[in-house]
């Protein structure tokens, strides 16, 4: 997802990281038995994989470097290079020894690619582990958020990490766009400009000013499977607000987005319109602003208080 995309659509704290599996192994719980001196001699981590750690703080933490340890060995498929994995995310500060942040209370599992542009620290975490593996990563703050830290989590550029990382499943890729039957556009849409396979803009030259409801409408109707609430989806998009010259924001220049649906991750016109689509669909979507960002707009987006957006939506997966 498009940096610019996350601070202008999500309504929560983006994470890196739906459903449990259950591929551990026959151990049902874990605890850290890494070797005298390593930095999670400083904690005790419990509890089963696809549940929220419980960790004890024992004592201070120091983390000069980056050590895994893998505390549940998982039983099913390695996960490789270039791999979709859904997994969960347990972040602790232990400089301050609280929890900074749980994928468990903010919207669950989401999908990772195992690529170069997921963090080093967790790519390497993760890349020849087994899906149901639970995976403890010490390190320093700055080599997982950079040199400012994160001060959304309250974390301190060197402070130490602990990082408990729960690989749930290995679903199948998503789709390379949409595909299924192709419907007659709704008389309140907006033509679709494309440019090959890619959709570039909307021309609202014969749209009729929006009338404040939300809609949707598949202009394909997929053939996969329906979206449920609380899936991790994956998508392809485009906004522009009505009468708008140009989209504030767009994913088919760049590669496809991926997040909860259903449980607020998003604004809730997203949320309404897509949970009961089928993958494989493409959607057009008017969302008034009572159904994206209210009164106040999204001034950094271009959008004001009174626009009503329009997306066109390609669903390419869901897990």
């Amino acid at each position: 997802m498009s940096r610019r995309f996350r601070s202008l659509l999500l309504l929560l704290l983006p994470v890196l990281l739906v459903g449990l599996a259950g591929c551990g192994s026959n151990s049902s719980s874990s605890s850290s038995s890494a070797s005298s001196g390593s930095a999670l001699d400083a904690v005790a981590i419990t509890g089963d994989v696809g549940t929220a750690p419980v960790v004890e703080w024992k004592g201070k933490m120091t983390a000069p470097d980056v050590q895994t340890t893998t505390l549940t060995k998982g039983d099913g498929d390695t996960v490789a290079e270039g791999d979709l994995v859904t997994a969960q995310l347990w972040i602790g500060n232990g400089f301050s020894q609280k929890e900074a942040y749980s994928s468990y209370k903010a919207g669950g599992a989401q999908q990772l690619t195992v690529n170069g542009q997921l963090s080093p620290v967790l790519h390497d975490a993760v890349k020849g582990a087994t899906i149901g593996s639970r995976i403890a990563v010490t390190t320093p703050a700055d080599k997982l958020f950079g040199e400012s830290g994160n001060a959304q989590l309250g974390i301190g550029n060197k402070d130490p990490l602990v990082i408990v990382i729960d690989l749930i499943s290995k679903p199948k890729p998503p789709l390379k766009g949409p595909e299924g039957k192709a419907q007659k556009a709704p008389s309140w849409a907006p033509k679709l400009v494309t440019k090959g396979d890619k959709v570039t803009a909307l021309d609202f030259a014969k749209t009729p000013k929006p009338d404040g409801k939300l809609r949707s409408a598949a202009l394909i109707q997929g053939t996969g499977p329906v979206v449920k609430k609380g899936q991790t989806i994956t998508v392809n998009y485009l906004g522009q607000v009505y009468d708008g010259k140009a989209p504030f924001d767009e994913s088919y220049s760049k590669s496809p987005v991926t997040f909860g649906i259903g449980q607020g991750q998003v604004i809730s016109g997203w949320d309404k319109t897509i949970v009961g689509q089928k993958v494989g669909s493409r959607l057009i979507l008017a969302i008034p602003p009572k159904e994206g960002y209210g009164k106040a707009g999204k001034p950094e987006g271009g959008i004001k208080g009174t626009d009503t957006m329009y997306f066109v939506v390609d669903i390419l997966g869901a897990n």
